[in-house]
């Protein structure tokens, strides 16, 4: 299968063929907001319905050009300790290893390292190794970008090698989308199953942090690129976050989870999309998706409903627990200050809700009973 990259509007018109207007919006909004996919999953798309979500995951929109949101939702750079690592968490170490994914998310929330000409990832990690050895509350190193497994091989097996020489990270984790954009970076790589199958043991095993968005993302040859991932010994789990027009329906979530399950690739995590500049239109408010994601997970068996539904805030992971007509509850699954991990919040319904922050700035000195913190 050819997985050439597409990485311009006139390249995706010869390839599909776009209407004048279509192609001249697209252009505009790349801009602003780049584009990159590849034909494997551009062949994914219906082109004649004009609501196909897999489309609407990698296809310029014009209105990521309204205005809102921003470059950096969860406030990264407050804790980026060196130039490509970030310790928010204290078990936690985040490299961000490339500026290149295997396609651009029309939602990504760190979109920012496609958009900016300031570098925040680096080539050379060794100050960055040198943090995480001397940091020994460290257990486990999250590779991140842009996507790790654009990488080439031998770079990606420098920095497991060198991690994996650091006694007390024990778990490595690899966030990528490649397994829907391109299986077949792992399925015709051999050395890379390999290099993995080195680093990942027993005793301390990597872990694959997989993005399904959609059911039609996990196809057969995906299927064949996660089992060729778990005979190498890695660990492979899934998340995604809620998106208007793709996912945000019971249906859809019931069938990706589901199939996910059946396909031995663990629901990790669901996030409330992230307010991001470019992604108001994505975004569905929290409450919603909260009502959504229970109504799907009706008809899912314990193994497919694992995941934790979170919004992934400047102060940790905020998850929500459960609602009335009146009242919604929040815990901190993870928090940047520990001694938040656990608290228990209470917020008065806010339908139009769509982020943290709005149920926090809702309140005023003369409305104290709208939040309790236990």
């Amino acid at each position: 299968m050819n997985t050439k990259y597409v990485t311009s509007i006139s390249e995706l018109d010869n390839l599909v063929g776009l209407a004048p207007k279509a192609r001249e919006m697209m252009e505009t909004v790349t801009e602003l907001f780049p584009f990159r996919s590849n034909e494997y999953y551009l062949s994914l798309i219906d082109w004649k319905d004009g609501h196909d979500p897999i489309k609407r995951i990698v296809i310029p929109d014009s209105r990521e050009l309204n205005t809102g949101g921003s470059a950096d939702p969860s406030c990264e750079k407050d804790y980026t300790k060196k130039p490509g690592l970030q310790h928010k968490y204290n078990q936690t170490g985040l490299l961000l290893l490339t500026d290149v994914c295997g396609g651009i998310c029309r939602f990504c929330f760190r979109k920012r390292l496609f958009m900016s000409c300031e570098r925040e990832t680096v080539k050379d990690v060794s100050d960055n190794i040198e943090y995480i050895r001397e940091h020994k509350e460290i257990t486990n190193v999250l590779l991140t970008g842009g996507d790790p497994l654009t990488l080439e091989t031998r770079q990606l097996e420098s920095v497991l090698r060198q991690l994996r020489e650091i006694e007390h990270v024990n778990i490595i984790r690899i966030g990528s989308k490649m397994l829907a954009y391109n299986p077949y970076r792992i399925l015709n790589d051999q050395n890379l199953l390999y290099i993995l199958s080195r680093y990942s043991t027993p005793e301390k095993r990597i872990y694959l942090m997989a993005h399904f968005n959609h059911p039609r993302e996990l196809t057969d040859v995906s299927r064949e690129a996660a089992e060729a991932l778990r005979k190498a010994g890695v660990m492979v789990v899934s998340q995604t976050p809620i998106l208007k027009g793709i996912n945000d329906d019971h249906e859809t979530l019931t069938t990706l989870f589901r199939q996910l399950s059946f396909a031995g690739i663990s629901p990790y995590y669901v996030f409330q999309c992230r307010p991001t500049t470019g992604n108001q239109f994505f975004q569905v408010p929290v409450e919603q998706s909260y009502e959504v994601l229970q109504k799907s997970w009706q008809a899912c068996s314990g193994l497919a409903k694992r995941a934790r539904f979170v919004m992934s805030h400047a102060t940790g992971k905020i998850e929500m627990v459960g609602k009335t007509a009146e009242h919604v509850f929040m815990r901190y699954h993870q928090a940047a200050d520990s001694a938040n991990i656990g608290k228990f919040m209470v917020f008065k319904s806010n339908p139009v809700a769509r982020w943290f922050d709005d149920y926090r700035h809702a309140l005023t000195d003369f409305e104290p009973k709208k939040f309790w913190m236990l």
